[in-house]
């Protein structure tokens, strides 16, 4: 992680983070991600996760809408409705100059289907954000949030410049991202604070699943993992 300034020492982010470093650092260490700061993935292994993580924010939005209508508060419906809009609109844009400028047709997407970890992360995301209350839905969508802000800061320290994938690590590694990420980790804090110890397990289990799950979706890209049979 970049500083430890994002949260409060006996706030649930820093326990949250704290208990899951070593998979962060796992995600941070594998070899997916250093090859891309180091400029070497291959553009098939990039094809296969930008393909991927394009199916990923439809279901990612679709969350992050259900926790919206789940929010304790008008300011958490607003941040989570628009980080929705962000996630579908504005992010599956930037995945457009990506397909173009790797290749990747409208036909080949839509025939493309979601990879086995791909389906696992969004449907335990959606699953999450009906079924649990709102303080275990955020748990559930703040790794995909926090990691890859600290991964692209990470990215960016220790990239090899000009980079074939320099579009990825700069929307990352930007202040715009990091800015939204921290209000989505204080609005996590916030329903921490008033969450029972029962919520606030199910909270620390939705995180941890959470973040193996993003270990498990680069390292799907890695290995261009698809269905075995």
């Amino acid at each position: 992680m970049s500083d430890g300034s994002t949260f409060s020492a006996h706030s649930f982010s820093a326990h949250a983070w704290g208990r899951n470093l070593p998979t962060y650092e796992a995600i941070r260490t594998m070899p997916f991600n250093d090859a891309l700061a180091a400029g070497t993935l291959s553009p098939e292994q990039f094809r296969h996760y930008m393909i991927q993580d394009a199916h990923y924010l439809i279901a990612f939005g679709r969350a992050l809408a259900i926790a919206a209508g789940k929010a304790d508060d008008p300011d958490g419906l607003v941040q989570f409705a628009e980080a929705a809009k962000v996630a579908v609109v504005v992010e599956r844009s930037l995945h457009a100059d990506f397909f173009e400028s790797f290749g990747v047709s409208g036909d080949e997407f839509a025939r493309t289907p979601m990879s086995p970890v791909c389906h696992h992360y969004s449907s335990f995301l959606i699953a999450t954000a009906h079924a649990e209350p709102y303080p275990v839905a955020l748990a559930a969508l703040l790794p995909c949030f926090w990691i890859y802000a600290e991964i692209g800061r990470d990215i960016l320290g220790r990239a090899v410049r000009p980079n074939p994938y320099d579009a990825w690590i700069d929307t990352y590694a930007g202040e715009e991202f990091h800015e939204a990420v921290r209000a989505v980790i204080a609005t996590t804090d916030r329903a921490a604070a008033a969450a029972s110890p029962g919520e606030l397990t199910r909270m620390h289990a939705a995180y941890r699943h959470a973040t193996q799950l993003e270990w498990m979706f680069w390292d799907s890209a890695w290995r261009l993992a698809d269905w075995p049979v």
